[in-house]
This record gives structure tokens, sequence and C-alpha cells, in this order.
């Protein structure tokens, strides 16, 4: 059995890559979705990109599910402090999503461009907003927020849950908004490259050689600005990593460059930025080169080099407080008990491989180019 310690760095490991897996599979189907308006000027090119994450999208959704649903289990106290401070933007984020799977069941039911328009942009709305959004929340977590943990532990927040929310879209959050947005909209358009054929294929390279660029320069943006303009936390003195979990018995303070101390302290670290800004670049060339194939995993890795790097930044740290720093939640005193964490960890390493197994048998059944013939012979039963 693994000790307490090392269970609470593992679920910090295991969470991160639920992340992931939620970026670069439901990711890729925003991404197909926000630009869906963009890269089909008639039903059939709509269609066509409609069906390259038809048989996919369902599936893919559920590593969001997933992730909270770990975060819940794991950390119930980052679940319930988050969960009420960004309850507006949740809201936003799954009213989007709705439209999603209404949209893509009863978009091509009838045979009426108004009726297929509207839902061609709910799509665009169901892709594009969490995408922006969660990329909000990141950008927030980074600058602290706004609440304070009293001797009972529960979480009081600065402001009513509609006040709460404006100050949530400051400029830096949604400089990282656009970032999200961006690297998932690359990641669908290189989806569309592969997947697509035709004049959907072609309009979606196109935005991929012009968009992934702006990635990167972002990101760089966002480095410069949380190196320069933005206090980070700091610990300065906790309990044993070990011990069970007081948020309040340690003693934390905000610093300059603080968020970068990690990357002092362990220099490998440095690749995960690196990655994060080499990825996308790679993307476009590949992408301008036809090898779309590759540039689907260059753009997978630049998404995992760019949320590894908040995530490796803000090491320990899971949702600092702005108000109190002490207050801060961390991957050491957040979590839940031994035995959950423990009987959690198996339930991961038995049905992990499985689920994994399962879904690529999926796209390895399903793969293949979709054409305007393949829709048009599938009029009434393609989405």
């Amino acid at each position: 059995m693994l000790d307490y310690e090392t269970l609470k760095f593992v679920w910090w490991v295991l969470v991160g890559a639920l992340l992931f897996g939620f970026a670069v599979t439901d990711g890729m189907d925003m991404g197909v979705g926000t630009l869906l308006p963009f890269v089909g000027k008639t039903d059939v090119e709509r269609r066509i990109a409609i069906n390259t994450v038809g048989p996919h999208w369902d599936g893919n959704q559920v590593w969001f599910i997933t992730a909270g649903g770990a975060i819940f289990a794991a950390w119930p106290a980052v679940y319930a402090a988050a969960f009420s401070g960004f309850y507006m933007a949740m809201l936003l984020v799954l009213f989007a999503l709705f439209f999603r799977p209404v949209g893509f069941d009863y978009r091509s039911k009838i045979a009426n461009p108004t009726w297929r328009k509207a839902w061609d942009w709910g799509l665009f709305v169901g892709g594009a907003v969490p995408a922006l959004i969660f990329g909000v929340a990141f950008g927030n977590l980074l600058q602290g927020v706004p609440f304070r943990l009293d001797e009972l532990l529960r979480a009081h927040y600065q402001g009513s849950l509609l006040t709460a929310l404006l100050p949530l879209l400051n400029p830096f959050a949604l400089l990282a908004g656009a970032i999200s947005l961006l690297m998932l909209t690359v990641h669908g358009g290189v989806w569309l490259q592969l997947r697509a054929s035709g004049a959907v294929a072609e309009r979606a390279q196109r935005f991929v050689i012009l968009l992934a660029p702006i990635v990167t320069v972002a990101f760089a943006l966002a480095g410069i600005w949380l190196w320069l303009g933005i206090d980070g936390y700091r610990i300065v003195s906790e309990p044993a990593h070990g011990a069970l979990p007081n948020p309040l018995a340690k003693e934390v303070v905000r610093a300059p460059g603080a968020w970068l101390d990690i990357y002092g302290r362990l220099p490998v670290a440095m690749l995960v930025p690196a990655i994060g800004l080499a990825g996308p670049l790679l993307t476009a060339l590949l992408a301008r080169t036809g090898r779309a194939g590759l540039a689907f995993v260059t753009s997978a890795l630049g998404m995992v080099g760019i949320i590894g790097t908040a995530g490796l930044s803000m090491f320990p740290f899971v949702m600092p407080s702005s108000l109190d720093p002490r207050s801060s939640l961390t991957i050491w005193d957040a979590p839940s008990s031994h035995l959950t964490l423990t009987v959690m960890f198996w339930a991961v390493a038995i049905f992990l491989p499985i689920v994994l197994g399962y879904t690529v048998w999926c796209y390895a059944n399903m793969w293949g180019r979709v054409t305007a013939d393949e829709i048009e012979s599938r009029a009434h039963s393609a989405y």
C-alpha cells in the first residue's frame, strides 16, 4: 500500500492526466465546433466537419465528467471551494455544453437551412464558450481566488455570486482564456485536416497555419506577464506532507516571481514550457507540409506543455487564496483520506487501461476520411 504522502502526489498527477485527456480528446471536438461556421460553406461541408467527431464526441466528453468526479473524490475541499466561487462560470459552461448533444442529434433532422444554420452556431457556442472559460479559470487561479477559510474550514468568498463574476474577467485571465480557445481551435483544425476531405480540410489547414503561431506568442506573453507582473505564492512553513489535512496549519506568503520557483529548484522542469512553446510552431509547420497526423501529435504535446506549465508553476498549490494566503489549498492539505485515495487509486489502475483500450479500438474501427459522397449516401443516418 502506498503511503499517504505518495498518494497525495500520485493523485495530483492523475488529475493532471485527466485534464490532459480532456484537452486532447474533447478539446478536439470543441475546436471543430468553434471552426464549424468558418470551414463549411455549404450544408454538406458542415456535415463533413460534424461527422469527423460524430462517432466520438460523447465518449470524449466523459473525460470532463471524470475529471470533475476525480476532483470531488480526491480533493473535496478544492471541489467545494472552486465550484462555489466559480459557480456562475460553471453554469455558463454547462449551458453552452447543452447545445452540443442537442445540436449533434437534431441539427440534420430537418432539411431547413435556417434550422441547420442556427444549430451550427449553437455548436460553435458549445465549443468556443467552454474553451474560453476554462482558460479564464486557470488565469484566475494563478492570480489567487478571493476566498478564505474560517476555523471550521468553510470557504467564504468576497462579494455575491453575481458581483464575483466580473472580477474573473480581468486582463490576464482573458489572455489565458484566449490561449485556451486558440489552442483547442488549432487542435480541432488539425483533426479536420486529418479526417475531413476537400475544401473543409483545406480551410482547416489555413486556420491551423494562421492560429498556431499566435498560440506560441500568447503563451510566451502570459509567461512574461506571470514573471514580471503577478505575485506568486510560496510556502514558508507547513506540517509534514503525510500529516492529516489542515489547510490553516501552514504559513504562506505572496512574492514576485514565486510561481517560477520550481524551475530554479528543478531546471529539468523547463522542458514543459519549452514543449508548450514549440508544439504549436511545429504544428503549423507540419500542417503546412500536409503531415496532419504528426501535426495532431505535436498539437497534443503543445497542449500538454501549456497546461502542464500552469500546473507545475502552481505546485503544490491547487487553489491559492488572494484574501488569506494561509487559506490556500495545496495537494498536501486538501485531499481525501488515505483510504479513499487508496481505493480510488486501485480503481484507476484496473479500469483506466480498459477505457484507454476501448477508446483506441473505437477510433481504429471508425477511422477514415469523411467525404461528401459518404454524407450524401447517408443523408438520413449521418449527423
